[in-house]
């Protein structure tokens, strides 16, 4: 099966568009996230998706059944989409075992309750009311409810928002453990760059309404499409380069390129991730002089800031991450390759940003 195909999807609230021609595949089975700022447009269209908000134009198509293309609409319970939102919205009158049971016919909701019960590590709790759960465990009910009717695609509105930090990651963990046992196809809405890298097989980064790029956790990271794309994915050295078409000749000395550009030698950023970079107390070819402004601590590594001597040519600020503290008030500061060329995010983006008020990266 084709899974979920987004073509051309416009949609409006009012007359401010917030939908300008998103496109979006999820692949039969995979688990993918939409990724972006507040205002950017991602709850729309997850709500598009599931049938609770109009499509103005284009396409969304489930498999070979087309739910909205603006004139046609197939209305939400008829959709066979499952849908988590932030809060789980568990019946607080019914248990664990009727939450998930609601909905399905009496003669086989005791053994699809304990399947789903088993399957989200809830064993042994179907009699209890929502108010004697943790905050997890709600949200693990609330998952299991959405798949008991087995749907072809389930939908996930930041369902992890509302929890501490150490519960989250262990949380989502164990959210997408259980959907790629439940063989489902998902889609994650998040703002958190974190949860996106770590829960999904693909992401969508969105931006102004549109996909602004989509590609693998690795690939987006490593290779993002521009530059806001590269600072909204993790902190990033962006150093001006003299492009070839498999090299990058910087400040640094000459970098190899992740893929080969087109178009012939030309000047332009190249990325370099903070663990790109290592620092050493002595000249060496290649590294930069520089001034150490702040290393902080940060548990799993340290975080160090430094400003180069001679800024020709290179950032104002350098951030580099490493294992072990660096103590002293200058460093010598050197890069390994790949470095990834990028463009700048394209100036109609941000045109259309300040037009609708929304959030740029």
């Amino acid at each position: 099966m084709s899974g979920l195909v987004i073509t051309g999807l416009r949609a409006a609230h009012g007359r401010t568009e917030i939908l300008s021609g998103v496109d979006m595949t999820v692949a039969d089975g995979a688990l993918a996230c939409v990724l972006g700022p507040s205002g950017c447009g991602k709850s729309t269209l997850l709500r598009v998706m599931a049938g609770f908000h109009p499509a103005a134009d284009g396409e969304v198509a489930l498999g070979a059944r087309l739910l909205d293309d603006g004139r046609r609409r197939l209305p939400a319970e008829r959709r066979r989409i499952g849908y988590v939102p932030q809060d789980g919205a568990l019946f607080p009158h019914l248990t664990v075992a009727g939450n998930i049971g609601f909905g399905l016919p009496r003669g086989r909701r005791r053994e699809k309750v304990a399947e789903l019960l088993a399957l989200v590590g809830l064993d042994g709790l179907g009699k209890r009311h929502p108010h004697q759960l943790s905050g997890g465990q709600q949200q693990r009910v609330a998952l299991a409810r959405a798949l008991a009717t087995e749907p072809e695609l389930l939908l996930l509105d930041e369902p992890f928002a509302a929890l501490d930090a150490a519960l989250r990651t262990e949380l989502r963990a164990e959210v997408a453990a259980t959907l790629r046992r439940a063989g489902a196809t998902a889609v994650l809405v998040t703002h958190d760059q974190e949860e996106a890298l770590s829960f999904a097989d693909t992401i969508a980064v969105m931006r102004d309404g549109r996909i602004a790029q989509q590609a693998t956790p690795r690939q987006l990271y490593q290779e993002p499409a521009d530059t806001g794309i590269a600072r909204f994915l993790g902190e990033a050295n962006l150093v001006p380069a003299a492009l070839t078409a498999d090299m990058a000749v910087t400040a640094f000395g000459s970098l190899p390129l992740t893929a080969t550009t087109a178009g012939g030698d030309r000047h332009g950023p190249v990325l370099l991730r903070p663990r790109q970079l290592r620092l050493s107390p002595e000249p060496r070819p290649g590294a930069i002089r520089a001034r150490v402004e702040t290393c902080r601590f940060r548990g799993h590594d340290h975080r160090i800031e430094l400003r180069p001597t001679v800024p020709d040519g290179l950032p104002d600020v350098l951030i580099v991450y490493s294992d072990a503290p660096w103590d002293a008030a200058e460093a010598y500061v050197e890069a390994q390759g790949p470095a990834h060329a990028m463009d700048e995010p394209g100036s109609g983006d941000r045109d259309r940003s300040r037009d609708h008020g929304m959030a740029t990266f």
